[in-house]
């Protein structure tokens, strides 16, 4: 197995990385598997996953035999998980389930990119706060093609930095005209829980915002679930077409970084 990083003295709680991984989608079949820089892409994301400090244990949560080997094949922990659930964090509340840990991190297979910082971010919270029960991450937004594209998920959030409101539609609205760009941030898809918490949201029933605007982190908000989402300034790039591999490739490669080594 890779190693990981050792938790911290100071870090009290224990924290697993699962990485939610499927073969199947509608707009890259395979695209876990997919070659990055001669690796899988999946290899990408659990080695970086991996480097974040704190985390004692990644697993990649599959339904797919093929994957399951791949991550065997560089020496990676998978997870054999059901291939009826509709959603990530169902895969995640299954595998959460044997996992004795207190927080579990939400890494999708499709960012190459994550940043291992991002994921400590998203866990620091939970140290000082008991009743927190889930973290995210926001990046802000420096485009008014950014702001106005609903492929792009903003958010708002109140001076605690819990979100008030998540949606495909430009919020804030500047209806004043009042800056050239207002501030706004972009919802980054990183998720930290309590693991006593995902069940719960889990078993929960899909809600009417949620439906309208195909974002399950609206649910949270909907049924009064409380998410701190924290300021990132790093950028991830989700690859959704073969196009955005290229991209991410072209990137890593322009930045010497497609042989990732693991944090000390």
């Amino acid at each position: 197995m890779l190693p990981v990083a050792s938790p911290e003295h100071s870090q009290q709680l224990i924290s697993i990385v699962v990485i939610p991984s499927r073969y199947e989608s509608t707009r890259f079949p395979g695209k876990a598997l997919a070659l990055l820089a001669g690796r899988p892409m999946i290899e990408h994301v659990y080695r970086r996953a991996a480097g974040a400090r704190g985390i004692s244990r990644v697993i990649v949560a599959t339904d797919d035999d093929r994957i399951v080997r791949a991550v065997d094949a560089f020496g990676g922990e998978a997870l054999k998980t059901s291939a009826t659930h509709l959603t990530g964090t169902d895969r995640l509340a299954e595998a959460a389930i044997g996992l004795e840990c207190d927080i579990i991190v939400n890494v999708q297979g499709d960012e190459p990119l994550v940043d291992p910082s991002m994921i400590e971010r998203a866990v620091a919270p939970f140290a000082c706060d008991p009743h927190l029960q889930m973290t995210s991450l926001r990046a802000r937004i420096t485009t008014l093609e950014e702001l106005r594209d609903p492929n792009v998920v903003k958010v708002v959030v109140d001076r605690e930095e819990y979100a008030l409101y998540f949606s495909r539609a430009p919020i804030p609205f500047d209806r004043d005209s009042i800056a050239d760009l207002p501030e706004a941030w972009r919802h980054v898809g990183l998720y930290a829980y309590r693991r006593s918490f995902l069940p719960t949201f889990a078993a929960l029933a899909p809600s009417p915002l949620e439906q309208t605007e195909q974002l399950e982190q609206l649910r949270a908000l909907e049924h009064g679930i409380r998410i701190k989402v924290l300021e990132t300034h790093h950028h991830s790039i989700g690859v959704d077409t073969p196009a955005d591999l290229a991209r991410v490739e072209a990137i890593l490669v322009a930045s010497g970084d497609h042989h990732v080594a693991h944090r000390s």
